[in-house]
């Protein structure tokens, strides 16, 4: 009998793998809901640059290497920012392990699909303009939980506001689709649903 593939298994265990693991959280987020949001972002941010910023990329690609930008975790876990980023030879020897793992996943795939995966699942082989979207969405997402733990009383994740904060200023300035998502989108991401309906009405 032929050896099945591992890769999907992984994936479908995305939502067991806790984000934040060493915070408080009025909410429990999953990397696979944070995947799918930073999908989604990326996915507008693309759009949005095509559209008014004579931007010409892949929006659906776009989305897809968010979808995917978080698979070495399936095996890892999370890594909490400031550990991982706190000192330059941790950061170093964490981005090894990342590497190895997106690897192992990319090998758990049919021999004859891992060409086609390779520039989605491995980050070094993702394109450099893909990359910078899908951070800036991965940095917004980020953002909009910090916002809605402190909307909610979690004072917590104060500090994760602000250095998210300096974080985006430079994407901001530096990739107008940025700050287009901000000054159309970011308002209403903390309202009722009785105010989204009376805008949508």
């Amino acid at each position: 009998m032929k050896k099945q593939s591992t890769f999907l298994a992984w994936i479908m265990r995305m939502p067991l793998i806790k984000r934040w693991a060493l915070m408080h959280t009025m909410k429990r987020e999953n990397i696979a809901e944070h995947s799918h949001q930073v999908a989604v972002i990326a996915h507008l941010l693309a759009v949005v640059r095509n559209t008014y910023f004579n931007g010409n990329i892949n929006a659906d690609k776009v989305a897809t290497v968010a979808l995917y930008h978080e698979i070495s975790e399936t095996k890892l876990q999370d890594i909490n920012h400031v550990t991982k980023y706190h000192n330059p030879e941790i950061t170093r020897e964490f981005k090894k392990l990342e590497q190895m793992a997106e690897i192992e996943c990319l090998n758990s795939l049919p021999e004859a699909l891992q060409e086609t995966f390779s520039e989605l699942l491995v980050q070094t082989n993702v394109d450099d303009e893909y990359k910078q979207l899908v951070k800036a969405a991965d940095l917004i997402s980020a953002y909009l939980k910090a916002c809605d733990e402190i909307r909610f009383g979690n004072n917590e994740f104060l500090h994760v506001k602000e250095r998210l904060e300096a974080m985006l200023a430079s994407y901001k300035t530096n990739m107008p689709e940025v700050a287009y998502l901000f000054n159309t989108f970011y308002d209403n991401c903390f309202v009722s649903v009785d105010k989204l309906s009376e805008q949508d009405s």
